[in-house]
């Protein structure tokens, strides 16, 4: 058994449009949306009765997220809404971006919120983390000029 690639990472959210929205304004493109529902769906995911509404965001080098909005069974809150970095479970997704600054701008009208500090790491990157809709947090690094 090989390992390909990474396809895509899933994020269930409340609000899908929010999401969407977030997504593509850090410069990912919407590839499309759909409903999925049906025996199948049910019997991959062991739930019953799945309907939910699928949007699939996809960054410029190729990598997926996919955003997933349960219309049943509802969605279920696992823990506190907005849980710190050091929880347990996935708790970001770090992408390499350009112009650090002018993107946390955009994405502060989008709901974005800086966590912490703008900091740099050695002569290498700057790093921010967002928290976005629905709790998202993710990590931007912004490699520094060498010369």
């Amino acid at each position: 058994m090989t390992l390909l690639r990474m396809d895509n990472v899933l994020i269930v959210v409340e609000d899908l449009e929010a999401a969407i929205t977030f997504f593509a304004e850090l410069g990912m493109e919407l590839e499309g949306r759909s409903i999925i529902e049906g025996a199948s769906v049910d019997r991959l995911i062991g739930l019953d009765g799945v309907k939910s509404e699928v949007a699939m965001m996809r960054s410029p080098d190729g990598h997926g997220i996919e955003l997933d909005r349960f219309h049943t069974p509802s969605a279920v809150q696992s823990g506190p809404p907005n849980p710190p970095v050091n929880a347990l479970g996935i708790r970001r997704i770090m992408f390499a971006v350009k112009d650090l600054e002018g993107i946390l701008d955009r994405l502060h009208t989008h709901g974005g919120e800086l966590i912490g500090d703008v900091v740099q790491y050695e002569d290498s990157y700057r790093l921010a983390y967002v928290r976005g809709p629905e709790g998202i947090i993710i990590a931007l690094a912004e490699a520094l000029s060498q010369g």
